[in-house]
């Protein structure tokens, strides 16, 4: 009898074996392209909408994530956007992560601080990343995908530092801008010196911005608020500084994203 149960166990745990199927869970799709502007090749990150079909004429908003690589912060980030999506928080939409090769360079204008450029040699090359974005980013991205006019970009430390810089220099380039905890003590805070110039030098756009920080010091903290007070000032520009003392400089981003989605969509 005992001989026969064993018989038995082992058919039934090889029919279980034999017939379980494995597929892959696909969360998106990984698409390179040559950059001439940086002269290398990068490598883009996309989430697309549920539904989304290359035959179909709906249109559908961009969401631009830097730090977007795969072992970053796009997996996450693609998850908020699928739950707010799904509870009607969101519309649905585009994600792009751009992974990067070197975001330090990538990310920082130039430093006179001499133990920065020391500790970070690399460093100095947002002026060429910028126009990647606007130049060679976007028109790509628009041209394989059915992208409407709206756009946000996403950057967090010294990816908020280049959104910062963009949002002063160039602020038409995306509709939306969520700056998490910016790294604007760069270069002695010369970016947020500069801001109000800035500010006053460029034409007033619609746009919304939404800053955050941390419980994160004031080296972090101070910067931060300057940075929201100074762009609710500036005309056309909807903004929303919402501090998240809760949180720490390792922990901010999920839950500012979230919030700053929901705040952008006019979820109360």
């Amino acid at each position: 009898m005992r001989l026969l149960l064993a018989i038995l166990l082992i058919v039934t745990i090889g029919i279980n074996t034999s017939t379980a199927q494995t597929t892959p869970f696909v969360l998106g799709e990984t698409q390179q392209f040559f950059s001439s502007i940086l002269n290398e090749t990068r490598t883009l990150n996309i989430y697309l909408p549920d539904g989304y079909t290359a035959a179909a004429n709906t249109r559908y908003p961009v969401i631009y994530l830097l730090d977007g690589s795969a072992n970053e912060d796009f997996i996450h980030i693609a998850g908020i956007i699928q739950f707010l999506t799904m509870i009607k928080q969101q519309p649905p939409a585009i994600l792009v992560g751009i992974a990067n090769s070197d975001r330090k360079h990538d990310f920082t204008f130039p430093t006179t601080v001499k133990k920065d450029k020391d500790d970070f040699p690399t460093t100095g090359g947002s002026e060429k990343f910028i126009r990647f974005l606007d130049k060679e980013l976007k028109p790509y991205v628009q041209q394989h995908f059915h992208t409407n006019d709206t756009s946000t970009l996403i950057g967090q430390s010294l990816g908020g530092l280049l959104a910062s810089e963009i949002v002063l220099k160039q602020p038409a380039m995306f509709n939306n801008y969520v700056i998490v905890s910016p790294s604007l003590w760069w270069d002695q805070e010369s970016l947020l010196k500069q801001a109000g110039k800035l500010l006053a030098a460029s034409p007033a756009v619609h746009v919304s911005v939404f800053v955050t920080v941390g419980k994160e010091g004031e080296k972090m903290e101070a910067p931060a608020r300057q940075l929201g007070g100074l762009l609710k000032d500036k005309p056309g520009m909807y903004v929303n500084f919402e501090p998240l003392p809760e949180e720490t400089h390792l922990t901010i981003l999920h839950n500012a994203v979230y919030k700053a989605l929901q705040w952008l969509n006019g979820v109360k």
